[in-house]
């Protein structure tokens, strides 16, 4: 055996739950840098090597527990960055894929990374969210997160440590499950408008995932100093009036003033008997009609500053990811990001 593989086998493991998606794909490169192990799970794990041959690759289903518990045997870390396919069927999918990461984790002796949602509070918590705002949300999803977040806060009064960090809309390369991607901007195009399902005026939480996932390592290099369930709210980039966002593309596209439409919400409405994904994204068209910010001040006391991306940059890096940039400026732009750490509020 050779020094390279002793020395990889002494590495710390972490297990992957959706490292095929935005948020655990973010999550499992930051791991990869910071020298641990990534053991990513999947259904169909072998159509996975060739694109991402860094991690070791376990077939599996997160509503499997036998499965789960397999393939945390080892693991320190677990992410659970896990979501139903189409943003559908949570009732059934999401409270049984928690427990069973749960009860993997207790079993093996390992932390649990979790990204929160913003679901889980109603208007009455609106504008400014804490990390004790009252949980009473009036959809389902929102009560089903609640319920999520009750379980792992007894987990780890019984015993299993939980970061979890809550943040705005996700944006970010190799992420296309998104309002920004799916929503804002058509991938593979060029941008030549921008649909903004948010309105004038209105505030609104958006996220970079680098920066997400590189606050969950710093807190993690820290975790001897974090309560046994640790909550933490990111600022992240904060659209104050609704319109910020749209200019920044306008910007990373050589369109400053970009026309943006508004999102069809009612004629949204009325699709909803027919299409089912309409239907789940209607439910929390609450979340654009209202300021929306998350407080970090509880993260900027800890780690002393949040993780931010210039939103100039992190915008371009997501549209050259996406596909939404010329070619020619793609390639000029393709070199590291450099991320800088900005304050809290």
């Amino acid at each position: 055996m050779t020094d390279h593989s002793i020395s990889s086998l002494q590495a710390p493991l972490a297990l992957v739950l959706g490292a095929t998606g935005g948020i655990g794909g973010a999550l499992a490169s930051a791991l990869l840098q910071r020298g641990y192990r990534v053991r990513a799970m999947h259904r169909r794990a072998e159509s996975q090597i060739s694109a991402r041959p860094a991690y070791e690759w376990v077939a599996g289903d997160a509503m499997r527990a036998e499965d789960v518990l397999k393939a945390a045997e080892g693991a320190s870390v677990i992410v659970h960055g896990v979501n139903p396919p189409g943003y559908q069927n949570w009732g059934a999918l999401v409270l049984p894929m928690i427990d069973h990461t749960i009860a993997a984790a207790k079993a093996v002796g390992a932390r649990i990374l979790m990204p929160g949602t913003i679901y889980n509070f109603g208007p009455d918590a609106f504008p400014l969210i804490a990390e004790d705002s009252r949980q009473e949300p009036d959809t389902v999803k929102g009560r089903i997160r609640v319920e999520l977040e009750r379980r792992l806060e007894q987990a780890a009064g019984e015993g299993v440590p939980v970061i979890l960090v809550r943040a705005g809309d996700f944006f970010g390369p190799d992420a296309g499950n998104n309002w920004f991607a799916q929503g804002l901007v058509q991938p593979g195009k060029p941008v030549r408008f921008v649909v903004n399902p948010g309105r004038r005026g209105v505030g609104h939480a958006w996220a970079y995932l680098p920066d997400v996932a590189e606050t969950f390592m710093r807190l993690l290099d820290r975790a001897d100093e974090l309560p046994r369930f640790a909550r933490f709210h990111m600022d992240g980039f904060y659209d104050a009036d609704g319109t910020e966002m749209v200019a920044a593309i306008g910007r990373a596209v050589g369109r400053p003033g970009i026309f943006a439409f508004g999102f069809p919400w009612r004629l949204a409405g009325l699709a909803r008997p027919f299409v089912p994904l309409i239907r789940e994204l209607h439910e929390m068209r609450y979340l654009w009609r209202q300021t929306i910010r998350l407080y970090n001040s509880r993260l900027v006391d800890f780690l002393g500053e949040e993780p931010q991306t210039p939103i100039d940059v992190a915008v371009t890096a997501t549209l050259r990811s996406l596909g939404c940039l010329p070619q020619a400026e793609a390639a000029a732009m393709a070199k590291p990001v450099l991320r800088l750490a900005g304050g809290g509020q």
